[in-house]
């Protein structure tokens, strides 16, 4: 006679009835609300709105420093998640506890703490302007902000998975004459890929909305550094409202096509 083993939480019904009114609240009602209160505007007004050139040139610069440091946290997140998996020397804990500083610091102090480490007077800054170049004020700052807030995203998505790989593959493949370029390409890179796209596009779309650790380090010039978040602020401290929701339906459209691409091209890759 078998007996049937009740499951630890409730059925599918009950759970998904949960799962579809938590996300309802706290994701779909706002975001839909959001493009609702655009849609009170015309064609016109919204082309008007999204065209304008400050508005273009903070699209330009929020993305293009959110990719840049999406691409130099994947070189680098995964150069760290290798030494944290393969290695072991004195400090590691250490290391592996700092990698999550910037989930537990606020954004607003790293902000600060970079724009006085990086600004021309800086301790860094300093030479960097002696050597004819400026970071802080500059889309180098906030690439520098972006990648220090995304740098766990990436590392915590391989680390994981590289910790899954057997050593032996590696070394069988070493036995059969595989040159390490061979072993890393054949072996590692198709382990890991998918895994790095989920770390490159969460640390993108991460980078995308910041706004904290970077208004201090971007200085916030119109056209030059002002960054889209910021600009939305600035739109509804003027109490343009309409505007403010505007651009905020073109960054959600935006994020969601580039993310979209991203998990298409993961999803091609993880297919066999």
């Amino acid at each position: 006679m078998s007996r049937r083993i009740s499951p630890v939480i409730p059925g599918f019904g009950l759970t998904l009835g949960y799962t579809l009114v938590y996300l309802s609240l706290l994701v779909l009602i706002p975001l839909g609300a959001m493009f609702v209160h655009a849609a009170q505007l015309s064609w016109e007004q919204i082309w008007t709105i999204i065209t304008a050139p400050r508005v273009l040139a903070a699209l330009k610069l929020s993305f293009s420093t959110a990719l840049a440091a999406a691409v130099l946290n994947g070189i680098i997140g995964t150069l760290l998640a290798w030494v944290l998996v393969r290695y072991n020397f004195p400090g590691r804990k250490l290391i592996d506890a700092m990698i999550d500083l910037p989930f537990a610091l606020p954004t607003a102090v790293a902000g600060i703490a970079l724009t006085a480490l990086y600004a021309p007077a800086g301790l860094v800054g300093q030479f960097a302007t002696a050597l004819g170049f400026k970071i802080a004020y500059t889309p180098i700052g906030i690439t520098l902000a972006l990648t220090f807030v995304t740098l766990p995203f990436v590392v915590r998505t391989i680390q994981p998975v590289l910790a899954d790989i057997p050593r032996e593959v590696e070394e069988a493949a070493a036995c059969l004459g595989a040159k390490p370029l061979q072993v890393f390409r054949h072996i590692l890179v198709p382990a890991l890929l998918p895994a790095w796209l989920t770390g490159f596009a969460l640390a993108f779309a991460r980078g995308v909305g910041e706004y904290g650790s970077v208004i201090f380090i971007a200085g916030n010039m119109p056209m030059k550094t002002e960054i889209l978040p910021l600009l939305i602020m600035v739109k509804l401290d003027q109490y343009d409202y309409h505007g403010a929701t505007t651009i905020g339906v073109l960054m959600l459209v935006v994020s969601f096509i580039l993310l979209l691409l991203i998990n298409l091209l993961q999803r091609r890759i993880e297919r066999p």
